[in-house]
């Protein structure tokens, strides 16, 4: 007969840490909205200063959902502007959805996220 663990009495596994589950148990940071914010987002390649202008789909205090003409590769490092307030803020690429008709889906993570980047109540 194989060994098998068996949890203790009045314990189970942990949700997080279930098979599909992040380790962070899956809670978002924050609240998110559903908002269409115009952006530029601006990053470096080959020795050369890129900037494509997109807009948000989803946007909450620490980031936002952004869908532009161009893919880009995750853990880039970029310059997210919102074009509303001019606000600026270094950013992170965290997430490359798939192509859409719109273009790409991308997780964006501000580095320093100031509460009122977005102009809205988070």
């Amino acid at each position: 007969m194989a060994d098998q663990t068996v949890p203790r009495a009045g314990t189970s596994p942990s949700p997080s840490r279930q098979a599909g589950n992040p380790p962070h148990g899956g809670k978002r940071r924050g609240v998110r909205v559903n908002s269409r914010v115009p952006v530029a987002l601006e990053w470096d390649m080959g020795g050369e200063r890129r900037r494509r202008e997109a807009h948000t789909r989803v946007v909450g205090p620490y980031g936002c959902l952004v869908v532009m003409p161009q893919n880009l590769e995750a853990q880039q490092h970029i310059q997210l502007t919102n074009l509303v307030s001019s606000e600026t803020s270094p950013a992170v690429v965290v997430w490359c959805g798939q192509q859409r008709t719109e273009g790409w889906e991308l997780g964006i993570e501000l580095v320093s996220p100031q509460m009122g980047f977005w102009g809205l109540e988070l």
